[in-house]
């Protein structure tokens, strides 16, 4: 499971580095309007998918990607991220 996460993390900060034509991931990473717009739109599919009980598990995967690429292009560190949470652990 964590596997998963760490490739994609790695992924976002491969692509941010070394750029590839054409890679959604690279236009999510250059374009911050763009990916702001993409994951205020998987976060409503999400909530639709959970109320109408469908493609649930899909449109969470999407919420996952589209944040930590949106948080990767405005350098915030998924590390960070996991430190805070971790602050707050009671």
């Amino acid at each position: 499971m964590l596997n998963t996460l760490e490739h994609l993390i790695k992924l976002a900060r491969e692509r941010k580095k070394n750029p590839i034509e054409g890679s959604y991931t690279n236009q999510l990473l250059l374009d911050k309007s763009l990916s702001k717009s993409k994951v205020l739109e998987e976060i409503d599919e999400l909530i639709e998918a959970i109320e109408d009980d469908t493609n649930k598990i899909h449109e969470a995967a999407d919420v996952f990607y589209h944040l930590l690429i949106y948080l990767e292009a405005n350098d915030i560190k998924i590390e960070d991220v996991m430190s805070e949470l971790k602050k707050r652990k009671k």
